[in-house]
């Protein structure tokens, strides 16, 4: 469905992209997932024709599209912050795409309502889109990307600006309705939760390249580096040899008879457990530890960690 080989991106003389590969196969979910500034948002732009390439290509179906138009690339995009059009309505909004394409107002009025519906916006049509809340202009935005019928969807932090419990409910929305569809999507996004539920492949990116990438559970359970440990929320430690180890926090648990001494030096409360943060006695590593068991230590207090040496992964770079 869609091949980026060795794409480059520069602003000046910064890459921000830089000679990135990523395939998108037929009906498959890709989720891109990264920190701000690791490029995401310019790799979406970059394959919808909006930033210019300075070497690589972007194929869909072994096309080329270099040179090709945005509006001809038969391409979706949902915008980061929806992109609505304030002067119109619901219908006008959705039916931008079509009028592109230069279809009946019957077509056009048959098909709003068709997609609307998709994404639970039944009788939506005529309303302004000030008055519609952030998670019925996210659906009035996704419903404009789906009405042109693209062969491939991408989304640019679809969820970004929802409150986590509305985020959390349109998550599985989204995936059930992309496989409904029998969609091709690639989507971006810096929420770890967002990615793993969704995507049936997550690519992580880090200064505009792909560091890791594979199934939601092959990234979540076998972090490839150092980066990817620490930007899922493992503990990275090092041995004497110098190479590293990545240790989940909730892997790590308070042993008289532990392994490994420290300080703890922060604590915090995470809804079902305590977070606390251990310095180690050489004094510049730490680890963060998830603590069920009350009450948790607190800081000032000395604690030695023990490990499952199963948990431990080591990382190969």
């Amino acid at each position: 469905m869609l091949e980026i080989r060795g794409l480059t991106v520069r602003f000046g003389t910064t890459a921000a992209i830089d000679s990135l590969d990523l395939t998108v196969s037929d009906h498959e979910i890709v989720c891109v997932l990264g920190p701000s500034g690791s490029g995401k948002t310019t790799l979406l732009r970059a394959i919808a024709g909006l930033e210019s390439i300075a070497t690589g290509a972007v194929l869909r179906d072994g096309v080329d599209l270099t040179g090709v138009a945005p509006n001809r690339r038969d391409l979706g995009f949902m915008f980061q912050d929806h992109a609505l059009f304030p002067h119109r309505d619901v219908r006008g909004n959705v039916a931008f795409g079509l009028r592109m394409r230069r279809l009946s107002g019957a077509e056009i009025d048959a098909r709003t309502r068709e997609v609307l519906a998709l994404v639970g916006l039944e009788g939506f049509e005529h309303r302004s889109v000030r008055d519609l809340s952030g998670g019925e202009q996210q659906r009035v935005a996704l419903a404009r990307a789906l009405a042109p019928e693209p062969s491939l969807l991408m989304l640019d932090e679809p969820l970004g600006a929802l409150d986590r419990a509305l985020r959390e409910e349109l998550t599985g929305e989204l995936r059930e309705l992309f496989e409904r569809l029998g969609l091709a999507v690639l989507l971006v996004t810096h929420d770890h939760d967002e990615a793993f539920a969704i995507g049936d492949r997550v690519a992580i990116v880090h200064e505009g390249r792909i560091d890791q990438i594979g199934t939601p559970v092959e990234v979540w359970r076998e972090p490839a580096s150092a980066f990817v440990a620490r930007f899922l929320g493992w503990n990275v430690m090092r041995a004497g040899d110098g190479s590293r180890s990545a240790i989940r926090p909730d892997a790590l648990h308070v042993a008289t008879d532990g392994a490994i001494a420290g300080v703890v030096v922060a604590r915090t409360f995470h809804r079902d457990h305590f977070r606390i943060r251990v310095e180690l006695a050489n004094g510049t590593d730490t680890l963060e530890v998830s603590i069920r068991d009350a009450p948790p230590p607190t800081p000032g207090d000395v604690v030695r960690l023990g490990v499952d040496p199963a948990d431990v992964v080591p990382l190969r770079r």
